[in-house]
């Protein structure tokens, strides 16, 4: 990686956590995946050969910056959307400084109609990190949209496990083949069968 790729990682890491420990920007939280989690997305992109790669959950397009920089080392490249503008905004400058803006596709709106207008098997990867309460809705265009073998990784699988619940069994009984990873605040691992 290189190493200003690594410098501004470790800036919108600390952003992100002193951002998000002050009461007063509950509504704006950034909620950014850990370190840890990003570089396991790393390998999970490069081992899998992931190339096409949907994100739902922009935010400040941190996780979306591990996922473009292994991405951009094997051809491949990040479409990820986010609803606020303001992240948009943010992400974009970003991206832009990082060097992989042109590895990345933003899109903004509501990730439910964004996935209904997408086509069958266009990612070998989906990355949710979004509004958890949404996922069992999208689940038919998540399974539609995402490749036969392709990968899909949730997020907050264990900090959110009440949460997840639903969503993780519609997932297991849909016949894929899954994995709670305990990293970071836990990845849901599913494979399209």
């Amino acid at each position: 990686m290189d190493p200003d790729l690594k410098t501004l990682l470790a800036d919108l890491a600390a952003f992100g956590d002193a951002h998000d420990a002050d009461g007063a920007n509950r509504a704006t939280r950034m909620l950014n995946i850990t370190p840890d989690t990003g570089e396991f997305l790393a390998v999970l992109v490069k081992a899998t050969g992931a190339r096409r790669i949907l994100e739902l959950g922009t935010s400040n397009g941190y996780s979306t910056l591990w996922l473009a920089d292994a991405a951009a080392s094997i051809g491949g490249a990040v479409t990820t959307v986010e609803m606020a503008q303001a992240k948009i905004d943010m992400a974009r400058v970003n991206f832009e400084r990082a060097g992989l803006a042109d590895r990345i596709t933003q899109l903004g709106g509501d990730a439910g109609t964004v996935l209904r207008g997408m086509e069958d098997s266009e990612f070998d990867l989906v990355f949710l990190d979004s509004q958890r309460s949404s996922y069992i809705g999208w689940w038919p265009d998540l399974q539609r949209v995402l490749r036969t073998g392709g990968l899909l990784v949730v997020d907050n699988a264990t900090s959110h496990a009440p949460e997840m619940e639903g969503f993780v069994a519609a997932v297991r009984r849909a016949g894929f083949t899954t994995s709670l990873v305990p990293v970071g605040k836990g990845e849901f691992l599913a494979v399209k069968n």
